[in-house]
Formats: structure tokens, C-alpha cells, sequence
């Protein structure tokens, strides 16, 4: 780890770097699982309905913990024709990924490696 004086954006900087500088490949990891849960939801981290009470990865947590995950999930990814059971299990397996990329403690987050063998192992359901 390095201490840096580097600019990143608000919403994507994993939590060490916002209050210490620190600059790691975990936090690299942060901001993979935030841009992860932006491109399954459709929102940004600085979107408008998030603030001081409710943040991105707060937002897909309730929601997989009320078993209503495809609330959350961006509706341009959704066919009508497709199995809706296996897209939502492929979208919730996603989501979940994003998730370990998002823990407050560095030494907690899930690493790029598994990262990529946690994505590449997720069945996609075929497109009719």
C-alpha cells in the first residue's frame, strides 16, 4: 500500500483512500463492485435518490435480503421472452459479486482473481 495525493471520483473510491490516501488493489476491487452494481441497476453511486440515509450498495443489499432483487435491476436488461426464473438468479448471483467487492475493510474484499472466477462462473441464461 501507498499513501498519494491522487484524484478519484466521488462514489467510486473505496473508503481508505477517501480518508486516509491509501491506494491498493482492494480498492481497486471497491470501485469494480460499484461500477459492477451501476451497470445492473442503472444508477449511479451519486444518483439523486442516494444520500446521507441510503447509499448504492445499501440499496442492493435490502433488496437481495427482501428477495425482490429485480426491483433494483435495470428493466433494459430484462426480455420479456426470457426464463425470468434463470435471469434473475444470473442477475442476483451479479449483484452479489458486486457486494463482496464492497466491504468497508480492505482485508475483507473479495480479490480481482475470484472476482473474475466468481463472474466467469455464473450460468447466463440463453437468449431467446
Amino acid at each position: 500500500m501507498i499513501q498519494t495525493n491522487t484524484l478519484a471520483t466521488i462514489g467510486y473510491m473505496a473508503p481508505e483512500y477517501g480518508e486516509k490516501g491509501i491506494v491498493s488493489t482492494s480498492g481497486d476491487a471497491y470501485s469494480f463492485g460499484i461500477i459492477l452494481l451501476e451497470t445492473f441497476t442503472g444508477k449511479k453511486p451519486t444518483d439523486d435518490i442516494f444520500g446521507e440515509e441510503l447509499n448504492l450498495k445499501q440499496w442492493v443489499s435490502k433488496s437481495i435480503e427482501a428477495n425482490s432483487v429485480m426491483t433494483v435491476v435495470d428493466r433494459n436488461l430484462i426480455k420479456k421472452d426470457q426464463n425470468f426464473y434463470l435471469m434473475e438468479q444470473c442477475l442476483l448471483s451479479i449483484l452479489r459479486v458486486g457486494l463482496l467487492c464492497l466491504s468497508d475493510l480492505q482485508h475483507e474484499r473479495i480479490n480481482m482473481r475470484n472476482i473474475v472466477a466468481r463472474l466467469e462462473n455464473i450460468e447466463i441464461p440463453p437468449v431467446k
